[in-house]
Formats: structure tokens, sequence, C-alpha cells
């Protein structure tokens, strides 16, 4: 029986998919992790919420003080322009007053309860106290400066939906109602490997021929980004074998297997075959540079991405392909990777694949953003992607001048 490594069925290339078509390949096969857990709200930081939020109480709870002054009834306003009011009592945060009597103030501070009887506070700055009396500067209108109950939220409103990635201000959002735990999903278990007779890790002296295993630092990061679990399978050698067994062991033990190398036409290239072999292959290159090898399919149930050996085309094609599906098996709403417009400041002519090219921003006289591209765009110049701010699109078969608009994707965002 021939070695499938090398056996010519084997050699079948189907016609390279568009980014938008791998894309929906990709998410059409994404399916969310149904397993959750409820956790305190100080370690929910990163983890993708799992049920709705609604608020029980109202936002403020009470009727409060927006300044620090003085309150008392809008009919008492111009007695207070003319003669001045009594200081009637003192409101401080956290505590409350008496019914405000008509013809007095009350001292109040900023998040003070309004007390009852009083509709108005008027800020410290226009306010002169005398003794016991208080004389304002100016007039202002009826119910200034008060932040009224619910003025935030309303008791029932929905304040946090399901799949919301929960941050700093997500965190205060939950506090502010009173939770103090939510339901997350559970954390997505990636299982990583790398292939290559040629990588060595680093602190080891280099051999001809050898180099380091850049991939696999920069993948595990790049998934402990997003919050998954990375199991590491470390660096394996170019044979068939090896390589299947490897991926049956890797789908034993996580909800996705990702691999780096081994997915291009090379007769050392043994990630695509042995897939097939232990699983199935569902889609293999993509029109797009750098980054036309990149194979998807299943071990069984678990999903597999085969990210291309270069470096440049593994970080790029990861957060294209590998994030949003991963985004959307966490339960994620929202997977499609943030960009915006910016001005070409370079001239370039693409060819039949979508071009992805490393730029920095710089900005104009108006203090508009001008895209520079690194002068080294190879796919293996990962120098390039420190030096750069991110990506722009050049779409397939496309001139670019100076001052045309492109798509730009800022790598600052894709950790998010």
């Amino acid at each position: 029986m021939s070695d499938p490594a090398v056996d010519p069925c084997f050699d079948h290339q189907p016609a390279l998919l568009s980014v938008e078509e791998a894309v929906a390949a990709l998410l059409s096969e994404a399916r969310p992790l149904a397993d959750q857990e409820r956790i305190p709200l100080m370690q929910a930081g990163g983890r993708v919420l799992a049920e709705e939020l609604h608020s029980p109480i109202d936002v403020p709870g009470f009727d409060n003080s927006a300044m620090d002054g003085f309150a008392l009834h809008s009919r008492d306003m111009q007695r207070a322009l003319s003669d001045g009011l009594v200081i009637a009592q003192r409101i401080p945060a956290g505590s409350t007053g008496t019914e405000l009597q008509a013809g007095t103030s009350a001292r109040i501070f900023t998040g003070a309860p309004l007390p009852a009887g009083a509709d108005t506070v008027v800020m410290q700055e226009f306010c002169r106290v005398e003794g016991e009396r208080v004389n304002f500067e100016q007039a202002v209108t009826p119910g200034a400066n008060i932040r009224p109950r619910g003025n935030d939220i309303k008791c029932g409103d929905t304040v946090l939906k399901s799949g919301t990635v929960l941050q700093a201000a997500h965190l205060g959002l939950a506090a502010s109602v009173g939770v103090g735990a939510v339901s997350v999903y559970r954390r997505l278990k990636a299982a990583i490997f790398s292939t290559g007779d040629e990588l060595i890790e680093p602190g080891q002296a280099l051999a001809p021929g050898q180099i380091y295993n850049s991939n696999r630092y920069q993948l595990s990061a790049l998934l402990k980004a997003q919050g998954c679990e990375v199991i590491d399978l470390g660096t394996i050698a170019d044979d068939y074998e090896t390589t299947r067994q490897t991926l049956l062991a890797a789908a034993e033990q996580a909800d996705l297997v990702v691999t780096t190398g081994g997915v291009s036409v090379g007769e050392e290239d043994y990630i695509k075959t042995a897939l097939q072999t232990v699983g199935e292959l569902t889609l293999w290159r993509i029109r797009m540079k750098p980054g036309k090898p990149l194979a998807f399919g299943h071990i069984g149930a678990v999903p597999f991405i085969g990210l291309p050996g270069n470096p440049v085309s593994t970080f790029v094609t990861f957060v294209l392909f590998a994030r949003p599906f991963m985004q959307f098996m966490q339960g994620r709403t929202q997977t499609t990777p943030p960009s915006w417009p910016v001005q070409a400041g370079f001239e370039y002519q693409s060819k039949q694949r979508r071009e992805y090219l490393r730029v920095r921003l710089n900005h104009d006289p108006a203090g508009l953003p001008v895209a520079e591209p690194y002068p080294r765009q190879g796919s293996d110049v990962l120098s390039s992607v420190v030096w750069a701010d991110g990506l722009v699109e050049i779409p397939e078969a496309s001139r670019v001048s100076p001052g045309d608009t492109v798509r730009f994707l800022p790598f600052s965002e894709w950790a998010r």
C-alpha cells in the first residue's frame, strides 16, 4: 500500500477560495461551547457572558445631587437671591436627610440623596455662606443638578447581553446593579503543535539549516489573548505517522486543534494528508497573500485549523480565520476583526490574490492617518509585524495610488 503522504490521489488541489468564502465556510462549522460556569465578578475579566444580565434595581436608586452645593425647593429661589436661606441640615453621601421645610436649604454633597421637599441643587461655586445662611449669586432652573432615580438604569433593564466579552466597564456596570457573580462560558481548550525538522527551541544552539521556532510562542500568546486554555504539544518531526498520532492525541484533549506548518504541497508537508486519514479536510488554500495554504477540517467532532508555517502567514491567517472561528466557539457575538478606512501613502499593484500589507500609520498635515508600508513584505519577515500598527487590505487585481482609501486592520484591536 502506498504512503498517503505521497499518494497521487491526495494531490488534487481544489480551486482557491476568496477570503469571504473561507470565513463563511469556517463560521458555518463553528459550534459554541455548551458548558458554562458561575464565577465571582472579580474573576470574570476577559470571560464571555453566557446569559443576559438584567438589573434587579434602579440605578441610581434615589434622586441625588450631581454636585456639591445647596438643595432647596425652586419656589424659594427668589428669596434665596434676595435674603438668603437658612442652612437647616447637612447631607453627605451615604446619609439621608430629613424633609426640607419651606424657606430653608440643605448643604448637600455629590451623590447624596435629595431630601423630601427639595427639587433643585445650586452648585457651591454660586453660593456665599454667611453664618447659618446661604446666599445664591445666580438663579438656576428648577430641577437643576439632580440625577433622578433610574437615570442610568431602570429595574428590569438588560444591562449586558449574552456573548459579551467582559471588560472593565462591563464589570463596573454589573457591580453597579449589585451582581456579584456571573455565568460565563468555560474557557476554550486549544491544543497546538508545530511541525518541522528544522525547528528548535530558543536558547539552544543552531545547527546548520536550523531555525528557532517562533510560531510556537506567537501562536500560544495569540490564543491566550483570546481567553483560551492552551495545551502545548511542542514541535514534532516531519513524519507522517508522528503527525497522525499527534493529531489524534491533540483531539482527545482539546475543543480545537491548531497547528503551524505542514499544510502546503511539499513532500515533507504531512498535516494535510494525515488529517485526511484521521478525519476530514473541508477547506484548503485561500486566494490571499500572505497565507494561501490554510487547512480546516475535523478530527472526529473536534475542529482543526492548520495555519501556514511562515511566521507572518501564521499571524495574518490566525487573525482573519482562526480568531473569528474560536470567538464564535466561545459564544461571542462580535467576531469580525475591527477595521477603518485610512489613506494610502504608497503605490501598489496586487495580482490575482488579495494582499495584506504590514503598515504603520503616520498623519498628514490635517491630522488624517496615512498608511506607510514596511519595505519588505515577505511572509518570513516577522520584524515587519513588530514595526507595523496593522494591515491594509488590497483587493485582488487592484492598483492603489497615494491618497486612495484602503481598509486598515489595527493590531491593537486583535487581542480583544
